[in-house]
């Protein structure tokens, strides 16, 4: 249970701003919400479960001090990625834009090829590294799911008015503390 609250907390800070979030508005104003959700759902679980797979190879082959360096590196890196922002290019946006076949199979190859390489996974993959993977697997996933899910109703109910700096600041500072913790774990 210690692995799902913590990859859910931290995939779902991750998540907060990031372009996931952007392409699940997008979609979302083509689609019903619940199509959407299902195709990021799919996505998610594919590939947080390769996620996981890599970060439990990683885990097994490395000393725990050697990880807890190397993630809090990586937490620390996160956070600048998310003071940096993330935006859809406008080849994704006209992507979301024109896709009118199957919703579902269309937000999931979608989310499936934009996750690949995201802040998102190689932050399961790190997770992975010290947690079980059953539970990094479905907590990151639940993470995600959610705040993309919370993305599309704030959007809708919001519309563009939506404070960015101060989600992607929170966002930042919470990698922020998740690296300061590993690092601080390393060092005691």
């Amino acid at each position: 249970m210690e692995a799902f609250w913590i990859s859910l907390a931290v995939i779902f800070v991750a998540e907060l701003g990031d372009k996931s979030q952007l392409m699940a508005l997008t979609f979302a104003t083509r689609f019903k919400a619940w199509p959407v959700i299902a195709g990021i759902t799919i996505a998610t679980t594919v590939v947080h479960l390769g996620s996981v797979a890599i970060g439990g190879l990683i885990g097994d082959a490395l000393p725990t001090k050697a990880i807890n360096i190397v993630a809090a590196i990586a937490f620390f890196g996160f956070a600048l990625w998310t003071l940096r922002g993330d935006e859809l290019t406008d080849e994704e946006s006209q992507k979301a834009s024109r896709t009118t076949r199957n919703a579902i199979i269309a937000v999931t190859v979608a989310f499936f090829l934009s996750e690949l390489g995201d802040k998102t996974m190689l932050a399961t993959i790190t997770l992975a590294t010290q947690h079980d993977w059953v539970g990094t697997w479905i907590g990151s996933t639940v993470g995600m799911v959610a705040a993309d899910a919370l993305a599309i109703v704030v959007g809708r109910l919001l519309g563009k008015h939506l404070p960015e700096k101060i989600i992607r600041y929170g966002a930042a500072a919470g990698f922020a503390l998740f690296g300061a913790i590993l690092l601080f774990e390393a060092l005691r």
